[in-house]
């Protein structure tokens, strides 16, 4: 037996992977949201998602993704995982994505394409988003000169590609290499940690999706579970998930701030001052 049979969920309510039926819909995201969605829908050009380590980007690109497909835009995702590629890897990536053929290394034949496919969904009247996830790993400039030169594509109803950068703070740096891009960014978000009433209700909120009828946290143990975790949704889960996973192992009907207090330390973490 495991901790979801324990205490009668029907599935895992702190995974650390992504899933969107447990997204929490906090005033904050539910803005950020709002203001993306509005930056590709009057083709804005360039947004961005900024926020710490944990606070949620990933899962709210994925939300906001799902969201502007519904509304038949052609909307893709790209996940950079390094900061070592260059700029004509990331022309290529672009047309792959976008579906324009093109058999070439040459950027002047890959632009070209992508321009030409970019037309033929602008008359389908298909606005066009790319979402880059962890673009603070786009870290060269030639990079940065590569997004200006593809905003700079129109045709005369407008503009015929938007991206939105999801990245920590320090993506605004290497925006910044070239000032030019940097002047074009339309929207700009920022996620922040929860503060103590929506830590509460984000674990509250995510227990009832994995079938929970009964409080499984004292008020205590919430209150300490928002101080070691200072409101950042992964470190959340962490603690959650072992409190959980210790509150079974000793058959506690309920987790109290002791246990809180212990799986928080054993992760390493140290309550928030003041």
């Amino acid at each position: 037996m495991g901790y979801e049979a324990f205490y009668k969920l029907k599935e895992h309510p702190f995974s650390s992977a992504t899933e969107e039926k447990f997204y929490y819909d906090s005033p904050q995201h539910s803005r950020a949201v709002i203001k993306l969605s509005h930056a590709v829908e009057t083709e804005k050009g360039l947004a961005l998602l900024i926020g710490d380590i944990g606070t949620g980007k990933t899962t709210l690109s994925r939300i906001l993704l799902d969201q502007l497909l519904e509304k038949d835009m052609e909307a893709t995702l790209l996940v950079i995982i390094h900061s070592e590629i260059t700029s004509l890897w990331f022309l290529k990536k672009i047309a792959l994505m976008l579906e324009a053929p093109v058999d070439s290394e040459n950027k002047i034949d890959i632009i070209t394409a992508v321009y030409h496919r970019l037309l033929d969904l602008t008359n389908k009247n298909k606005k066009v988003v790319i979402f880059i996830d962890e673009a603070n790993m786009l870290q060269k400039k030639p990079i940065m000169e590569e997004i200006r030169g593809l905003l700079n594509l129109e045709s005369e109803r407008g503009k015929l590609l938007n991206f939105i950068l999801f990245g920590l703070p320090e993506m605004e740096d290497y925006l910044k290499l070239d000032p030019p891009l940097y002047q074009r960014i339309a929207v700009r978000c920022v996620l922040e940690p929860l503060d103590e009433t929506a830590t509460y209700n984000y674990i509250i909120h995510r227990l009832r999706v994995a079938g929970c009828t009964r409080p499984l946290f004292t008020k205590e143990a919430l209150q300490n579970i928002y101080h070691y975790s200072k409101g950042i949704p992964r470190t959340i889960n962490a603690i959650c998930d072992n409190a959980l996973l210790e509150g079974f192992l000793l058959k506690k009907d309920i987790v109290d701030q002791s246990i809180i207090n212990d799986v928080s330390q054993d992760l390493g973490l140290t309550p928030r001052q003041g």
